[in-house]
């Protein structure tokens, strides 16, 4: 039977008539208002979902399950009748299930595979705040299923700590607010002894908070690795002998979860080590005090490796506050902080898609078939862009199209870069191998010694599967071990892994995985290695690869100048030339020597960018000589054109008005630095024609060649609204300059004019249909500055009195008449005599 006591209850008839009249929603509910089991449950018989499913996609596992679970109950039936749950490997659903809850990476392929979401009536989005990009992707894909599919198709979004009202703008849909369940919680920080390490002033405060309040003690430790050691050191404590402590994460077998889930039954107090997955959506009974570290694991991308890492990263303040919040569901609580009270923490949680690797999400993108997705927050361009680029290299992507072999990768459900490799062997036996280094790639890791081969960490982990000796940690290897079985049967692969195997074989596989990363020795400096990306590499000193004339890198350190490789296989030249021939190309090419400044004709052998042969060619071909003068210009920086002041000018004069008239901005070419640079094959590569040295653009052909940026009725604009020179008083046409700051912006434009030419004139010139005052700089006879000013009037009225006194007996042969508003403008010395 459904039980109507949660905080949530009075607010759904109004959202069931919200979603009756309008398709989208944003319902805001602090932790214990029961939006995530009592919402799906009370739209079950809502007329327009007409007996179709109800999809919510609960970001963690942990609590999909429960969520299904709880509702199931409150049902009385078991999950998989009317609600169920997909999670990665595991599914209760059936015939009959109407609420399916299911994870990120399932709604996913669930819209992939079926945009038109047959028998699906509403989709759900629970703990929209954790803004995962799984999450932020899913919820793009639905609305574009929304606007051009399934008008019908109802979308919520439900959130326990977020900006609703941002969000709801963002989506053009009403807003409701529940509120919450819960009792005062005084919170108090826990500060760490001076050198105190974590899990000591986790001890700590564990054993304070048993001993000075009563119930149990959720304590919030970043992962894995913290919780069992937090747990280690709490098996020695005393004051702990009779209370259980338990552990919570996403990866504990479902026995174990559920037990930590469900009140105890013996009645002993209990200690329960959590990730943040109990900071939302699962609810621990008997809580009255919480023990928050402040940092959780999340997702960064590494550019060692090429993915995104678990990092340990300061939670924000909304996640504090939601923490703190579980120590009031069953009464009053305490929390304590284990950070100093002057420690100021960031308001909400940074979007995943903000700062991990994004060759999925670009994946992802290429098989719906359109990028213009409305996401909350857009992807980066220069991330996606360089996404993209990995892609092509990996045999993703054509173009922007997605191929086959990406089509296969995408159906794997991990990182493109491991899906390629999964997908490139021939064989059963390579197949298996390439399991295992799928779960090495991804692992912690499992050696002590500091070492750059992969091989001895494979060799350590058929060590340890024969049952040997290793001097691998072993709960790492144990954990290496079941991922790859796990691969193992996601591939269906039947074939067990190799005993032994040579290096080579490991790095044969990883090229797949890391094509941007084969590496070839230098001729020179047998330490160093070109890339196939064009960059260099370097070997520790005792390095166990060293010798080897081909490598592939899994794990790099990128400095200023050359990477260096921290892991790596060597790799078979000629499993090289069979698995990837279109990368082994000769040609002519031309390129600009940067110490002898001028252009090499070369005839070169190369894999990808890696040249392995080259010998000196006959004439320079004229289109690449263009192509390596633009390339030498994008290297050496846009100083190495030959500016004139005129054309410094006119650039300055464009990027002004740009600032001067923001909502006409676009009406402007972007004359930056990094505009001009990222379109230098647009306008500077034409003017290289024909040309064999980079002192053969003279300064008309580079003021041509910047000057196409804009058409001639633009041209036009710009000289009316900034002109060069202006005509003052005196009859004279004199100069205006113009000035822009990257870091101030555009600075006023001067006008540096002798005092005596502007007499008569009230009021300060304007430019810019007479938006932007001129600064003027008043000069005496001289042509040093008297006054700079933009108030001409106030001049005239007030300072030129004193100027006039004081310049009369300096400059006797010049006018300083003692009205300056009737005299006459001149720029000339009064007559002789006079």
């Amino acid at each position: 039977m459904r039980s109507p006591d949660f905080p949530i209850a009075a607010l759904l008839p109004e959202l069931r008539a919200s979603l009756a009249a309008h398709p989208r929603l944003v319902l805001e509910a602090p932790p214990g208002a029961g939006k995530t089991t009592q919402v799906p449950l009370a739209l079950l018989d809502a007329p327009w979902l007409a007996g179709r499913k109800i999809v919510m996609l609960e970001p963690r596992r942990v609590a999909a399950r429960a969520a299904a679970g709880f509702m199931a109950k409150q049902l009385g039936e078991a999950p998989g009748d009317t609600v169920g749950y997909r999670i990665r490997f595991e599914s209760r659903i059936s015939a009959r299930t109407r609420v399916e809850v299911v994870t990120e990476g399932i709604l996913t392929r669930m819209l992939q595979d079926d945009p038109m979401l047959d028998g699906v009536g509403a989709l759900l989005f629970d703990e929209f705040h954790e803004r995962h990009l799984a999450g932020d992707l899913g919820l793009a894909l639905a609305l574009d299923v929304q606007a051009g599919l399934r008008e019908d198709l109802r979308i919520v979004v439900m959130s326990a700590t977020l900006d609703g009202e941002r969000l709801a703008r963002f989506l053009d849909a009403p807003r409701l607010s529940s509120a919450g369940r819960s009792y005062p919680v005084e919170v108090a920080h826990f500060p760490a002894r001076r050198d105190e390490a974590l899990v000591p002033q986790a001890r700590r405060a564990v054993e304070q908070a048993v001993a000075t309040h009563p119930g149990d003690v959720l304590v919030f430790l970043p992962g894995q690795r913290e919780i069992a050691q937090v747990d280690a050191a709490l098996a020695g404590s005393d004051a702990l002998r009779d209370i259980d402590v338990l552990a919570l994460h996403g990866e504990l077998p479902v026995e174990q979860q559920s037990r930590v889930l469900q009140p105890a039954t013996d009645g002993k107090r209990r200690v329960v080590l959590a990730t943040n997955v109990a900071e939302s959506s699962v609810t621990l009974p008997g809580v009255r005090v919480v023990i928050d570290s402040g940092l959780a694991r999340e997702p960064r991308y590494d550019p060692n490796s090429g993915f995104a890492r678990l990092d340990i990263v300061t939670i924000a303040q909304a996640s504090a506050d939601q923490r703190a919040g579980r120590a009031g569901r069953v009464a009053d609580g305490w929390a304590l902080r284990l950070w100093p009270q002057s420690q100021r923490l960031e308001p909400q949680r940074r979007p995943e898609i903000a700062q991990v690797e994004l060759a999925s999400l670009a994946l992802e993108l290429a098989a719906w078939g359109s990028a213009d997705l409305r996401f909350v927050d857009a992807p980066p361009p220069g991330a996606l862009a360089a996404a993209r680029d990995l892609l092509r290299r990996l045999g993703a992507l054509d173009g922007e199209s997605i191929t086959p072999l990406g089509r296969r990768m995408l159906a794997l459900g991990t990182h493109p870069r491991l899906s390629a490799m999964l997908l490139a062997p021939r064989d059963a036996q390579e197949r298996a191998l390439a399991c295992d280094l799928a779960a090495l790639v991804e692992a912690r890791d499992p050696l002590r010694s500091r070492s750059d081969a992969i091989a001895e960490r494979w060799r350590a982990l058929a060590a340890f599967r024969a049952g040997h000796a290793t001097d691998g940690n072993r709960g790492a290897l144990a954990a290496i071990d079941a991922a790859a079985k796990q691969w193992r049967r996601r591939l269906h692969v039947d074939a067990t892994p190799p005993r032994e195997v040579d290096a080579h074989r490991l790095g044969d596989l990883l090229a797949h995985a890391f094509p941007d990363r084969i590496a070839h020795q230098h001729a020179t400096q047998p330490r160093r290695y070109q890339l196939a990306n064009g960059r260099m590499a370097t070997l520790f000193d005792d390095s166990a690869l060293f010798g080897e004339p081909w490598l592939v890198a899994s794990e790099l350190r990128f400095d200023a100048k050359d990477a260096l490789l921290l892991r790596g296989a060597p790799v078979d030249e000629t499993r090289l030339q069979r698995d990837f021939p279109e990368r082994f190309v000769e040609r002519g090419t031309v390129r600009w020597d940067a110490d002898r400044r001028a252009l090499v004709a070369q005839r070169e052998r190369r894999f990808d960018n890696i040249v392995l042969d080259a010998r000196p060619a006959g004439r320079v071909d004229p289109a690449q000589a263009a192509r390596a003068l633009t390339d030498a210009v994008r290297e050496l920086g846009l100083d190495a054109l030959p500016w004139s002041e005129s054309l410094e000018q006119w650039r300055a004069r464009v990027r002004c008005l740009r600032a001067w008239l923001p909502d006409d901005a676009d009406a402007f070419p972007d004359l930056s630095d990094d505009a001009l640079l990222a379109t230098l094959d647009d306008w500077l590569l034409p003017a290289f024609a024909g040309k064999t040295r980079l002192d053969a653009l003279d300064e008309s052909a580079l003021a041509d060649a910047l000057h196409s940026k804009a058409d001639w009725n633009l041209r036009r604009r710009i000289e009316a609204l900034a002109p060069t020179r202006i005509v003052v008083p005196s009859g004279m046409e004199r100069r205006i300059e113009y000035a822009f700051d990257a870091h101030e912006g555009a600075r006023p434009p001067v006008l540096a004019v002798k005092l005596q030419e502007l007499f008569g004139l009230a009021d300060t010139p304007r430019i810019v249909d007479g938006r932007v005052p001129l600064t003027l700089h008043l000069l005496s006879p001289g042509g040093r500055p008297l006054q700079v000013t933009q108030d001409l009037r106030g001049f005239w009225d007030r300072t030129y009195p004193d100027v006039r006194k004081e310049m009369k007996g300096r400059y006797p042969r010049h006018p300083w008449p003692d009205d300056p508003w009737s005299a006459t403008a001149t720029h000339r010395a009064k007559p002789r005599g006079t």
